[in-house]
């Protein structure tokens, strides 16, 4: 997500860090970097005109105080700029009503269905309400069963009446909802490969029915810049509330980001950031931006620590570490919050100065982690209370248990005591750096 453009950028925001000044000529070579930098990532022409305009202007019209590096004030230049190119502030849900709604519109192919499960999985995560998930896309071949399925998946119930008028299915939804005590109703809609006077006017008739809190349009973020055709169309047919962009993860340029709030001045909302049912994360322009230029997102980082991680037992093991007591169970506890927070190298990515540090080329074989899970699963639970009582018969029977080599034990072994020594001086405030 936004790689290349985040190379290129802070390629040549390290240029300037390097300059006494800012002067016009100087100014000017790093416009034209950017420049280069946004259109290749796709972004509209006129929103990279206007964009390196005003970060030119804004820069020569500043006044440097003598405690500020030039260079650092050209980037806070260009990270606010782009903080407002991404819609500026944060745009949350409205969702106050009782029980609140929820409009899930967008052409097909543009992940709706599975976006509108992963909103349904969100909402109940982060606020503990309970969602109830509408089929209305009676066109599209087992688009019910799919949405049936995902809810399956998640526990969360679907209200469905097969291939009948979807405007009294969301009626009757709704009626159900209120009798059920739901907090949400997210209401799948029809899709079309293309927009379309039907289409329209059956959103527009479940629109009008129950005025719905949240319009959202789904957009495949591959689409490119065709993608502000599509939002301009469903905008001025439906007032939308807000965007949702998919495959974020994929082999996207971002373009599309950068350009929707400027362009059609609807915010956007979610991005889809893993084709999982959790991968699906706010979009804040502020942490984005940080993103893109390589200051990291610690925010982001932390919120993923505080959701998926059980805090009285990460307390617990922490007691343990300072104690000097850490062991194979805790050590095999920390390994299944770890594996909730999602691969450990996009947490690297969230890093400031990850690039810097090559955290972002980081590959962590799954399999690997597979591995060391069996290796300690392997073992009885005394023998990984006390490490020290595996010798050469328990080795060869953890090896063969858990599908590895004794090589393998042993070096799980061997880092597992050296972990331990490092926390010790840690918790003895006698570890030196080893470097």
């Amino acid at each position: 997500m936004f790689e290349s453009l985040g190379d290129r950028l802070q390629n040549a925001l390290h240029k300037i860090k390097g300059y006494g000044k800012i002067t016009e000529d100087n100014i000017s070579e790093m416009m034209r970097e950017i420049r280069l930098a946004l259109l290749e990532a796709d972004v509209n022409y006129k929103v990279v005109k206007e964009f390196t305009n005003t970060v030119k202007e804004k820069a020569l019209g500043s006044e440097v105080a003598s405690s500020i590096n030039p260079g650092d004030l050209f980037v806070k230049i260009v990270k606010d700029e782009l903080t407002e190119l991404l819609g500026g502030e944060n745009a949350p849900l409205n969702l106050k009503g009782n029980p609140a709604t929820l409009m899930l519109v967008g052409l097909q192919g543009s992940g709706k269905t599975t976006t509108i499960a992963k909103i349904a999985q969100f909402l109940r995560k982060k606020h503990s309400k309970k969602p109830l998930l509408v089929a209305c896309d009676v066109y599209r071949p087992a688009a019910i069963d799919q949405l049936k399925q995902l809810g399956k998946q998640l526990n969360i119930e679907v209200y469905e009446e097969g291939k009948k008028d979807p405007v009294e299915i969301v009626n009757n939804a709704l009626n159900y909802a209120k009798e059920n005590k739901f907090d949400y109703v997210l209401i799948d809609t029809a899709g079309r490969l293309h927009i379309d006077e039907e289409l329209m006017d059956e959103l527009e008739n479940i629109r009008t029915s129950i005025n719905p809190d949240e319009i959202l349009l789904v957009i495949d973020s591959m689409m490119g810049q065709d993608s502000i055709n599509v939002i301009t169309g469903f905008n001025d047919k439906l007032p939308l509330t807000g965007v949702v962009l998919t495959k974020l993860d994929g082999d996207t340029r971002g373009g599309v980001a950068l350009s929707v709030r400027h362009l059609t001045n609807v915010p956007i909302k979610f991005m889809g950031i893993s084709e999982k049912l959790d991968g699906l994360e706010l979009f804040d322009p502020e942490r984005m931006a940080g993103r893109i230029l390589g200051m990291g997102d610690i925010v982001s980082l932390v919120e993923k620590a505080t959701e998926s991680i059980d805090e009285k037992a990460a307390e617990k093991t922490a007691k343990r570490m300072q104690e000097g007591k850490f062991d194979l169970e805790d050590f095999l506890d920390t390994m299944k919050q770890m594996k909730k927070l999602g691969p450990l190298e996009n947490l690297l990515k969230l890093l400031p100065g990850a690039k810097k540090m090559g955290l972002n080329d980081v590959k962590i074989d799954p399999k690997q982690m597979a591995h060391v899970e069996a290796i300690v699963l392997s073992m009885t639970p005394k023998e990984r209370r006390n490490p020290d009582i595996i010798k050469a018969s328990r080795k060869t029977r953890i090896a063969k248990g858990s599908g590895t080599s004794v090589q393998e034990v042993n070096k799980l072994l061997q880092q597992f005591d050296q972990m331990k020594k490092m926390m010790k001086q840690m918790s003895n405030g006698n570890f030196k750096m080893p470097f």
